[in-house]
């Protein structure tokens, strides 16, 4: 049997940076990821690349921006006042913080810089931009 959309499976993975650099893992998270394959719950790229997989087929994949979290997109550095952030004096620029969405969601974004007056936000998601590698094996093939 091989995946195909619509099929529920699990996937032990490693996600790096083109250095090296290891940002995610499902042994970090101490489980296994599940998704639904096509139901757009994780990036294109990754959705993509497990159609076909056997179980316990293992796969390198390299997933460019445009596939993962986009282009970083300098016009959602915005600016509000320091006013709007509460606890704004321990801001730091590089903290990540939440912030509240028109529908009641919650969204990490990075404080950029601080002025005297204002918080600088860059919105982009933390790995906008970026080339993503990823080791997949696939364990199961659930429906």
């Amino acid at each position: 049997m091989v995946v195909k959309k619509g099929n529920k499976i699990k996937v032990e993975y490693e996600g790096s940076f083109e250095d090296g650099t290891i940002f995610d893992s499902s042994k970090t998270h101490g489980q296994l990821l599940e998704f639904e394959v096509g139901a757009k719950q994780v990036i294109h790229g990754f959705d993509e690349s497990v159609v076909g997989m056997k179980k316990g087929e293992e796969k390198e994949i390299i997933i460019q921006p445009s596939e993962a979290y986009g282009e970083y997109n300098p016009e959602l550095i915005k600016s509000i006042p320091k006013e709007q952030i509460p606890n704004s004096e321990e801001a730091k620029a590089g903290m990540m913080i939440m912030i509240g969405l028109p529908d009641g969601q919650q969204m990490p974004v990075k404080i950029k810089d601080i002025t005297v007056k204002e918080i600088i936000l860059d919105l982009n998601h933390p790995l906008a931009g970026k080339v993503l590698k990823f080791k997949i094996k696939l364990v199961d093939i659930i429906k």
